[in-house]
């Protein structure tokens, strides 16, 4: 059997799994999520397989694994947008910092964005307090506005992130 074969179902088990199919795995994710929306769907991936046995068996691994993170992903960006949608509505990250209900509110926003990483804090702030436009925001930074979407993308997630904690 060439590395390349599908493992036959008796064969089938997470360190034979992972042995045979992490490197074009790993490659597959990079060339789809980039790299560091694969990294971690590559570890939720193999944590989400190392809880389950299959019941039926797998006659394409690739695929199987395609699919699981292809799931997660999935499901990650639905939770991305609903706490957008949330966050939005509920106007914590609005123009108006003072119309924030309460003054424990105003410091969890204000320790959430000091905790962002700088890259992703300085176009937190110039798109939610300054106003300014994705490609205003790459033209002061040096960086392209679809670095500016993406640091932005990364910053909501990490407030989202810490909000759920």
């Amino acid at each position: 059997m060439s590395q390349t074969d599908e493992l036959p179902s008796h064969k089938w088990d997470l360190i034979t799994l992972h042995a045979r199919y992490a490197e074009w795995f790993k490659s597959r994710l990079v060339k789809r999520y980039g790299p560091q929306d694969a990294e971690d769907l590559i570890q939720e991936t193999w944590l989400r397989l190392s809880s389950h046995r299959p019941e039926a068996e797998i006659r394409h691994p690739r695929a199987f694994l395609l699919r699981v993170a292809a799931n997660l992903a999935a499901d990650r960006s639905a939770r991305r947008s609903k706490r957008s949608q949330y966050l939005e509505q509920s106007g914590v990250f609005g123009d108006h910092w003072s119309v924030l209900p309460t003054q424990t509110e105003g410091l969890l926003v204000k320790e959430l964005i000091l905790g962002l990483p700088e890259p992703l804090r300085d176009v937190f702030l110039l798109s939610r307090l300054d106003g300014l436009t994705n490609a205003q925001i790459g033209e002061r930074l040096g960086i392209s506005p679809k670095t500016v979407e993406w640091r932005m993308t990364r910053a909501l997630a990490h407030c989202a992130a810490q909000l759920r904690r």
